[in-house]
């Protein structure tokens, strides 16, 4: 079970149909909603969430890393930082 906030939660849980399949229920309890999936479809859904909280991820970083290089950087500027560091 997933907590979202006081009052409501996500449960995931697999069941078995009527006739012996395989399901995976997603409730989210608070609302009473479900969804009910087949293990391809669960699959489909779970790879869908993980990409987009990698391009969230990799958003923040770009946006809080001041360590992260963004565009390119032009070649004098790169030797400079290069002589720079072997300078010492």
């Amino acid at each position: 079970m997933i907590e979202l906030e006081p009052g409501n939660a996500l449960d995931i849980a697999l069941q078995e149909d009527s006739h012996g399949r395989d399901r995976v229920v997603v409730m989210l309890q608070a609302h009473g909603c479900e969804l009910n999936l087949t293990p391809h479809q669960a699959r489909v859904l779970a790879t869908e969430l993980i990409m987009a909280v990698n391009r969230a991820e990799v958003r923040s970083n770009l946006k809080h890393n001041p360590n992260m290089v963004r565009g390119v950087q032009p070649a004098e500027q790169k030797r400079s930082l290069f002589s720079q560091a072997f300078a010492k």
